[in-house]
């Protein structure tokens, strides 16, 4: 599904969320950046948003490993950071990998982020041992993903993914059926407080969530 999509991936990721998809990977970033990591892995890191958002902010010192499943999403990474020019983002990678096995030696990382890609995994208690598994002792893990909203706002919210997402999606990508699928997926995701319980069943310790956009977004931290 996301090969079919992978090129209009970014275009359709900044209308469907009004552009405000920006400011969540902002949060995210501001966070790592305050704990200054060295070694990062951006799990799911499609086009690579985040992977680059997190070079700008960390500089040159810091290593980042954009990583995921799907050729066709990396490809476009690749494709971004060459229109970069050269040497701009020397400092960030991609490869592919599954996030139920991460081909990454146990205690090898700083830091894991991953940005709405959690719900995706086909075994989500594996994908977060997983993520435990590849960060030394101190590290952090955090999740950037939908939620579940606050009450109020639900029925809107709702009411917008199921019947004004595809038909926008179907426009912007050609291929509705793919957005039928996150429709389906976000709302059938945990809120944040159940997983947050299920990050401290994979090992973490510390962890913690921030409700955004009216709980439609969460943040969680946590550390390894």
């Amino acid at each position: 599904m996301f090969a079919r999509i992978a090129r209009r991936y970014d275009f359709a990721n900044r209308l469907l969320s009004g552009g405000i998809d920006l400011w969540w990977r902002r949060r995210l970033v501001g966070k790592v950046r305050a704990y200054a990591p060295t070694d990062i892995l951006d799990l799911a890191t499609g086009s690579g948003d985040v992977a680059f958002a997190l070079a700008r902010a960390l500089g040159k010192e810091a290593k980042i490993t954009g990583m995921d499943f799907c050729q066709p999403m990396l490809d476009e990474a690749v494709v971004k950071r060459s229109r970069a020019g050269p040497g701009r983002f020397d400092n960030v990678s991609f490869a592919q990998g599954d996030g139920l096995a991460l081909p990454l030696p146990d205690a090898s990382l700083d830091a894991v982020t991953i940005s709405f890609g959690l719900r995706n995994m086909a075994d989500r208690q594996l994908a977060l041992s997983e993520m435990r598994r590849v960060l030394r002792p101190g590290g952090k893990l955090w999740v950037l993903e939908f939620s579940q909203p606050q009450a109020w706002f639900r029925p809107l919210y709702f009411f917008y993914l199921r019947h004004i997402l595809p038909r926008l999606a179907g426009l912007a990508t050609g291929d509705r059926a793919a957005y039928v699928y996150l429709n389906e997926t976000i709302e059938q995701f945990p809120d944040r407080f159940a997983l947050e319980a299920e990050i401290l069943t994979a090992g973490f310790r510390g962890v913690n969530s921030a409700g955004l956009t009216f709980g439609i977004v969460a943040l969680h931290e946590a550390l390894a």
